[in-house]
């Protein structure tokens, strides 16, 4: 069995109940409408959002979860959809998860009202059921995520980042989507109490783990989704490259900022790039570091009594890290 399936198992009736209320709650009266959210809901990824919120949901509450887990699964996916639709649009891409994006199929002007209108039955799904707690989870977590990437474009124009900066970009950008999940989870059983936080800062570790795991990635020899030394090519600053900037000589930096700055579109350039980080610890020092997030994480699922969705969760911390893509 994969480990997905496995990790699905102990949620599997609340994970089909949940797709269908998950399309309910895109449904519109405009037909146009109704056939692109369609195509959405086929094209789904891993659910990984949705799986941590149920996961986390019955791990507090022996095993049972409410309607406002389902509403808050629904609206962190609706949201973040919104987002992802959006984001094809700012970067004119036209492939999401090896189907053609919604800008590819309808062009840039319906995509953008597509994302608006996902943003909007979101909200309106929380505030139509007073679950504002809820959505105040989500609508800090939308926010951090724009400000993440914006701090990420304005930091790479001048290449001279500090891991601390580097760690500011990635909570926000890709931890604090995971965070939400988890925090969710808690608050749709157990509102208003310290588990809320606590399962927070658990999803935020895992998903430093995640990002850092992304970035091994643009160095691994393995085939994966995305091809090696794109974020190099996208002059994105990762853990192993940004320690290895700041633990060489002058004369070494200057030429490792010049490779990015000036010679990123050329291959073998960006190869010796790699093989630079790679012979000066850079990968090392980002697994050291992964594995340390990952330990916190599992730090705090073992505070928590033994059970087939704690079991669950463990396997999810290590599945981030053990992803081959």
């Amino acid at each position: 069995m994969k480990i997905t399936e496995q990790i699905k198992q102990p949620i599997a009736y609340e994970m089909e109940l949940f797709e269908q209320k998950f399309q309910l709650s895109m449904a519109s009266k405009v037909a146009l409408l109704n056939r692109i959210t369609h195509y959405i809901v086929n094209r789904k990824g891993k659910q990984m959002r949705p799986m941590f919120v149920f996961l986390v949901a019955k791990m507090m509450n022996n095993g049972e979860v409410s309607e406002r887990t389902y509403r808050g699964a629904s609206v962190i996916e609706l949201i973040h959809t919104a987002t992802l639709v959006h984001d094809d649009v700012v970067d004119d891409s036209n492939r999401r998860r090896g189907f053609f994006s919604i800008n590819a199929l309808w062009k840039n002007k319906i995509a953008v009202l597509i994302g608006d209108y996902l943003l909007s039955k979101g909200l309106l799904l929380s505030i139509d059921n007073n679950d504002f707690d809820l959505l105040k989870i989500i609508s800090v977590a939308v926010r951090e995520m724009s400000e993440g990437e914006l701090l990420q474009i304005e930091k790479a124009r001048q290449l001279d980042i500090t891991e601390d900066v580097y760690y500011d970009i990635i909570r926000q950008k890709t931890a604090t989507l995971i965070a939400a999940c988890c925090s969710l989870g808690a608050a749709s059983v157990k509102p208003n109490t310290p588990e809320v936080e606590t399962m927070r800062k658990f999803g935020e570790l895992i998903g430093m783990a995640f990002q850092i795991k992304d970035d091994l990635f643009d160095y691994g020899e393995e085939k994966i989704g995305k091809p090696t030394g794109i974020d190099i090519k996208e002059q994105k600053m990762t853990l192993p490259l940004i320690h290895v900037l700041n633990n060489c000589s002058k004369k070494e930096k200057s030429w490792l900022i010049n490779s990015i700055k000036n010679h990123n579109k050329d291959k073998q350039r960006v190869k010796e790039v790699i093989n630079f980080v790679k012979a000066n610890g850079g990968l090392e020092y980002a697994i050291t570091k992964m594995k340390a997030f990952q330990k916190e994480a599992l730090d705090i699922l073992n505070s928590y009594p033994e059970s087939e969705y704690k079991s669950a969760l463990n396997l999810m911390v290590d599945y981030v890290i053990d992803r081959k893509k």
